[in-house]
């Protein structure tokens, strides 16, 4: 159907919800935005789907929401009835409509006799993960947007695993969603008949406290943290979000007392009141945790996103300020002190692993090869470390030691099969404890890691494509790339380039290698110096992102290189 058809039908269904219904009302001589919310379903790919609130088929609303439970409800159906028994575990962030969206995916896999593990309030997405495995549930949806921007809302869906759906369960999902023909039509119980039916069943406390229990575990030398645990000072901010829930309490019994929370930040705000977006990536994101920093003198401060699954810090350095540092640098600190905390306490495995996805720094993988453990690299998203440690748990051939995306995702423990800004922040008290102790910051400590292992610098540029030709605009640029492959970026050789689409590397003398990973769309240029760039649309955005990866014996020279190969960039692009 055209945009205008698909619009009649809602404009046409009597039983519209009436907030949808007067949105309508109100959009009835907008054409461009009607076109917009209604020229094509929202997509629903491999991390589940994210969009503005609202009314139309290209929005989160209630009737999107049962069109995805519905495609999960029947994908459910085909594995029979043990599966359907297992259930759903539900959880949700502190964004509009959230509550109310969980309910509607409870009420939809009800109408198909599938039971739902609702949380009563709002939990992180690592707590997501874990009860799905706690509870033995089939699957775990978790509404959500992330570190969008208020008026967003999301849709994640978790296998049984505890992660994300890989591709091949993620795709067969996906066609079962595309199937529902009239997503105003989709039969779901009311709450009542679900208790009536023993078909709801709210979860909560005791989820909690199971969840604490593995995460005191992450702390690796409890005795660092017993004799710093007054002297470390920490500022934390949950950036009005679901973090403070299990935070807070994480850090208290990891033995962490001069625990400083934003009082302006601490509380669930779905408008996210005190910040342009909620993202812990962001400088802005900290305006509030430095202002308090600054009064109590503390050593480091600590932001997680909404759903607390990433997390972003600032540093204090030699001249007073604080410094927001990248992903890539957090997890170097992380990967630098588990490894020489194992190491000194005699803990390290001869078979360590760790795992980053493809875009992320090359400065870990130095950390790692110095203590003799291996790094391997996956395709970016976290489900494809969890593939990895379910591989690895299965054969018995690596033991997981750390897992991490530079986009603010790390992983300590595999309690959780996803990203977890819980376990994070009890680590990077840690670490600053550690380097506290030894009087340093930890500016002071990632300063010693460069010096030790060179000069690291990343960077993403994230470019927007808004409205019905982004996506044609996004599709354009990589065949532009594929077709006509750069031969160099800032006058620095290209050494190799990497398809991810075709699994294979090509080298300058035109021979090809396979890549053992799963397809995707992303391209990767090596270049003669060790420097990289990489290109990939977003699974969840309208967006695509360049991915810059320099590295130099200089810290001086690095930031001209790093300037230099974006300029490189952004001439192809504006082509």
């Amino acid at each position: 159907m055209s945009w205008r058809e698909t619009y009649q039908l809602w404009e046409n269904f009597n039983d519209l919800e009436i907030e949808l219904k007067e949105e309508l009302k109100s959009l009835k001589d907008d054409s461009d935005t009607l076109e917009d919310a209604f020229y094509a379903p929202l997509e629903f790919g491999t991390a589940g789907m994210r969009g503005i609130i609202g009314v139309g088929v290209n929005r989160m609303n209630a009737y999107t929401v049962r069109q995805a439970t519905e495609g999960l409800a029947r994908f459910m159906d085909s594995l029979g009835d043990e599966t359907q028994k297992r259930g759903v575990a539900i959880a949700y962030d502190s964004r509009h409509k959230s509550p109310e969206f969980a309910m509607e995916a409870a009420r939809t896999l009800g109408a198909h006799g599938i039971p739902a593990f609702v949380f009563e309030s709002l939990r992180p997405t690592p707590e997501l993960s874990f009860a799905v495995r706690h509870l033995n549930a089939f699957a775990g949806i978790m509404i959500t947007a992330s570190h969008n921007p208020a008026e967003y809302n999301g849709y994640k869906v978790y296998g049984e695993d505890g992660g994300q759906m890989p591709p091949k369960e993620a795709d067969a999902l996906t066609d079962y969603v595309r199937s529902v023909e009239n997503i105003l039509e989709i039969d779901v119980l009311s709450q009542e008949d679900l208790e009536s039916q023993g078909l709801l069943t709210i979860i909560g406390e005791d989820v909690d406290s199971e969840y604490l229990k593995n995460v005191k575990k992450v702390t690796v030398n409890p005795e660092l943290v017993k004799e710093m645990s007054k002297e470390m000072k920490l500022v934390y901010t949950p950036l009005h979000g679901t973090g403070k829930m299990l935070g807070e309490k994480a850090l208290k019994n990891a033995g962490f007392e001069s625990i400083y929370l934003v009082p302006e930040q601490a509380e669930a705000d779905p408008d996210f009141s005190t910040v342009k977006s909620p993202n812990p990536e962001e400088p802005g994101a900290f305006e509030y945790a430095i202002k308090l920093g600054k009064e109590i003198d503390a050593d480091v401060l600590v932001a997680t996103d909404p759903d607390a699954d990433r997390l972003g810090i600032a540093v204090k350095t030699a001249e007073g300020y604080y410094e927001v540092l990248t992903g890539n640098q957090i997890a170097s600190l992380m990967l630098h002190y588990l490894l020489t905390a194992h190491r000194d306490a005699g803990t390290l495995p001869g078979n360590g692993v760790v795992l980053k996805s493809i875009v992320s720094s090359e400065l870990p993988t130095a950390i790692a090869e110095s203590f003799g453990v291996k790094m391997v690299n996956v395709l970016t998203g976290f489900k494809f470390i969890a593939e990895k440690i379910k591989q690895y748990e299965t054969d018995n051939s690596q033991t997981f030691l750390f897992g991490f995306e530079e986009s603010y995702g790390y992983l300590v423990s595999p309690f959780v099969r996803d990203k977890d800004a819980i376990q994070a922040l009890v680590l990077i008290a840690e670490v600053a404890a550690y380097y506290k102790q030894k009087g340093d910051t930890l500016y002071d400590g990632l300063k010693q890691i460069f010096h030790n292992y060179g000069h690291f610098k990343e960077k993403t540029i994230s470019i927007s494509m808004q409205g019905i030709t982004g996506a044609e605009k996004i599709k354009a640029l990589m065949v532009k790339f594929r077709e006509e492959s750069p031969k160099e970026f800032a006058g620095i050789e290209v050494e190799y380039v990497e398809d991810f689409s075709l699994a294979k590397r090509t080298l300058n003398d035109g021979t090809t290698e396979d890549i053992d990973m799963p397809t995707a769309n992303v391209l990767k240029y090596k270049l003669v110096d060790n420097s990289w760039i990489a290109i990939r649309p977003s699974g969840t955005e309208p967006k695509i992102k360049f991915y810059i990866g320099a590295c130099d014996d200089s810290g001086v020279e690095i930031e001209n290189k790093v300037i230099r190969l974006e300029e490189s960039i952004n001439s192809i692009v504006n082509e």
